[in-house]
């Protein structure tokens, strides 16, 4: 009963988004520009002009070591002729071992939201909670792919940077402009 105007809430953002990066992008092409904006709390260096100030949630593509279970897993038992015994679950162990390969895998990892600030020399977040930006440069940008309601941005030098939320779509196609424009 709840999820019906979520969703319809969703789907109208969506389509907002959509709608803003289509008008942006051609916006861009009949040779329009970006048009500056305040970003309090971010230092900007020399010359760097920033684009978009907005909330997004983030997440990072990589894979882990693997963390295998220190102990193994078992039970005690009473044998009438042994006595008490310890009783190894090598299932148990065997299903604990894959679990924990299973998660060292590479995957969508650090999903959290963020305050995403778009300059003229690349990404900078700030993840909830933390009080140092993450810098990602657009001369370390390799790649943009639109994911709708996502981007993933991949870089030379770090792992994948996922961005989703209304303002994704938007943010897509200004990052797309300007790696193009200055390279």
């Amino acid at each position: 009963m709840w999820s019906r105007p979520r969703d319809r809430a969703e789907d109208a953002a969506r389509a907002n988004a959509v709608q803003a990066a289509s008008a942006l992008a051609a916006h861009l092409q009949g040779g329009g520009s970006l048009m500056p904006v305040q970003a309090d709390g971010l230092a900007l260096a020399g010359g760097e002009v920033a684009f978009a100030d907005v909330a997004c949630s983030v997440a990072r593509f990589y894979g882990t070591e693997v963390d295998y279970p220190t102990s193994a897993s078992g039970y005690f038992e009473n044998h009438p002729t042994f006595g008490r015994r310890w009783v190894s679950n090598g299932r148990l162990d065997a299903r604990r071992r894959q679990e924990a390969e299973d998660a060292s895998f590479p995957q969508w990892r650090d999903h959290t939201g963020a305050r995403v600030v778009l300059t003229s020399a690349g990404v900078r977040l700030l993840p909830v909670g933390s009080r140092e930006w993450m810098p990602f440069d657009h001369t370390l940008l390799t790649g943009v792919a639109a994911e709708p309601p996502s981007i993933v941005l991949t870089y030379s030098t770090c792992a994948p940077l996922l961005l989703s939320g209304p303002a994704a779509p938007w943010l897509g196609v200004a990052i797309e402009h300007l790696h193009h424009s200055s390279a």
